[in-house]
């Protein structure tokens, strides 16, 4: 099975700023924890690096960082972070990532954001230059936010955007599942009808807190397969933010006090549950965990860099942020 992980993080706090790590996140999960996080049964792992909310002022540095690991890690594009609301910084930063091949889309991301900010008209302004660039834009919303994305899709038919982890929906746990709600499957349904739209079978792990199993979440992709189609659907892992939870059977590291910690097969266990998912209903497994991907991030279309000359002003965006 070709495996292309469409959102995959890492992170290492001694090289780039975070503030939200915490608990059993806040360690470096980078080359050497990913070589441990593998999937066996994969014939080809390729991946995608998604943003991992740095600070603004090192979205520049962090695609910086992962471009010196892409080679040996796999990365074959790079989601970088971005604000997209903010005029003349928001244009300056995105020649700056120009320069960058590696780089396939922007996030912005807006799931803390209020209600509103992705149909706001600075945002809206700044979207279209990330379609003008032939980018990618990830969707990291919550359920209640689907209006506003779907919105923002039929304002740029242009714009391909892709919903990050199906916008969360709550999925209970493996001990107490949830269906999916009737308002999360008609906002769903509605961002779908935009033939621009994709939707990644991400992040359902961590909605469950690790607490979760294949048949609990079927629901949940199911529907997801009903609103977007096999043709728009992609697997992703969210390592290693969706692989937190209580300790696998024979950790001989688990916490003494049953916290929650890293759990080593998670990301394999989800891969092999879409897969088989898939398989069963009868759905294309390859276009789902490998072919989907990679054209949803133009992965095989010549890339067109900037001038070198604008990595030279990222002394002028840090002023502009910082104003």
């Amino acid at each position: 099975m070709r495996v292309l992980d469409s959102h995959l993080h890492l992170w290492d706090d001694a090289v780039l700023t975070y503030t939200w790590l915490e608990g059993p996140l806040a360690y470096r999960f980078a080359d050497t924890e990913l070589e441990h996080a593998r999937i066996p049964d994969a014939s080809v792992e390729e991946c995608v690096f998604v943003q991992a909310e740095t600070v603004d002022d090192d979205f520049l540095g962090e695609v910086q960082w992962v471009e010196g690991m892409a080679d040996r890690l796999g990365v074959v594009g790079i989601v970088a972070g971005a604000r997209l609301d903010r005029g003349v910084d928001t244009t300056t930063h995105l020649e700056e990532l120009a320069a960058h091949p590696l780089v396939v889309g922007v996030r912005h991301n807006l799931q803390g954001e209020p209600d509103g900010t992705a149909v706001s008209t600075a945002f809206v302004m700044g979207a279209r230059e990330v379609a003008q660039r032939g980018w990618a834009f990830d969707a990291c919303v919550r359920a209640s936010q689907l209006t506003d994305v779907a919105r923002l899709a039929g304002a740029i038919p242009e714009l391909q955007i892709v919903l990050d982890h199906l916008a969360k929906p709550e999925v209970g746990t493996a001990d107490a599942p949830l269906t999916p709600s009737a308002e999360w499957l008609r906002d769903l349904g509605e961002f779908a009808r935009h033939p621009n739209t994709y939707g990644k079978l991400s992040g359902l792990p961590g909605e469950a807190r690790g607490r979760w199993s294949a048949e609990q979440l079927v629901p949940f992709l199911d529907a997801a397969a009903d609103a977007f189609g096999e043709e728009r659907l992609m697997w992703g892992s969210d390592w290693p933010v969706s692989v937190i939870g209580p300790a696998e059977e024979g950790d001989p590291h688990a916490p003494a006090d049953g916290s929650d910690t890293y759990q080593p097969t998670a990301r394999t266990r989800w891969a092999d549950a879409v897969a088989t998912w898939a398989a069963d209903r009868g759905h294309d497994v390859d276009a789902i965990m490998w072919g989907n991907a990679r054209a949803f991030y133009r992965l095989d279309e010549p890339r067109v860099v900037a001038s070198e000359e604008a990595p030279r002003r990222r002394g002028v965006f840090r002023r502009l942020f910082r104003g």
